[in-house]
């Protein structure tokens, strides 16, 4: 792992920490396969049941390095293709990670920073982060990060925001639902320990499994096999050791076993 990340433990939470302050925390190469790694390795983590994405310095994410695009620039096509394919699978990660994630926007997020920020399940800000998707500007566009952000705002938005550049603050992110949450800077880890406390009472098991089920309802076309399938999914929650502790936790009015850790 380089300088440019920080993975820390505390508990059954994990921070994944990006560490280029100078460079606002700016993609290159090296931190793209960083955080794929670390995110794969926390996957993997049985103990793990919250993560959460931060940076430090004064932005969340700037995107993309100017230094990177510029060597990106002189490199053929198929090697760009190669590239975007490392960025795809670092968000195509990080949106399917089967643990909850939260973003801590304490900053400006442009670009690729606006993608991780829509990747996150859970994403909480400051009123003064800004946001941008400046692609265009470039004569470029946000393909790579372009599914989660759509699903993040919605088709008309982005179709604005992608062909502007525009910059719009946490209000409009707000808005659009990029964020969920807006607090002062002051209460910003607040609002984080708050969402870790919800998702640490909730089955490990169904916290790390809820965005899944999102998924499979939004890809499905045929009604009836969808109420089969979602039938069988309580079902087998239902007689599963967790939902059978969750149960009986309720009904003897006493925490649930996963709530002790």
């Amino acid at each position: 792992m380089s300088d440019a990340m920080k993975l820390l433990r505390e508990g059954a939470v994990a921070r994944l920490r990006l560490t280029r302050p100078t460079l606002h925390n700016a993609f290159d190469a090296g931190l793209i396969a960083d955080l794929t790694a670390a995110l794969r390795q926390l996957a993997a983590d049985a103990s793990v049941r919250v993560v959460v994405l931060e940076g430090e310095g004064a932005s969340f994410s700037a995107g993309a390095d100017l230094n990177w695009m510029r060597s990106m620039a002189a490199m053929s096509e198929a090697q760009n293709r190669e590239d975007s394919l490392a960025l795809a699978a670092l968000m195509r990660t990080l949106n399917e990670l089967p643990k909850p994630t939260i973003a801590r926007v304490h900053g400006a997020a442009f670009g690729g920073g606006v993608g991780l920020v829509a990747c996150c399940d859970i994403a909480i800000g400051v009123p003064e982060a800004k946001f941008g998707l400046t692609e265009s500007r470039l004569g470029l566009l946000p393909a790579v990060i372009s599914p989660y952000v759509v699903e993040a705002i919605g088709a008309r938005a982005a179709r604005r925001y992608f062909a502007t550049a525009e910059i719009f603050d946490a209000a409009e992110a707000l808005r659009l639902g990029l964020l969920h949450q807006v607090v002062p800077a002051s209460e910003l880890e607040a609002a984080i320990n708050q969402q870790i406390a919800l998702l640490l009472k909730a089955g490990p098991h169904a916290s790390a499994s809820a965005k899944q089920l999102v998924r499979d309802v939004l890809a499905h076309t045929d009604s009836a096999a969808q109420d089969a399938d979602n039938a069988a999914l309580i079902a087998r929650l239902r007689v599963s050791p967790e939902g059978q502790e969750g149960i009986g936790a309720f009904l003897e009015k006493r925490p649930a076993a996963w709530t002790q850790h």
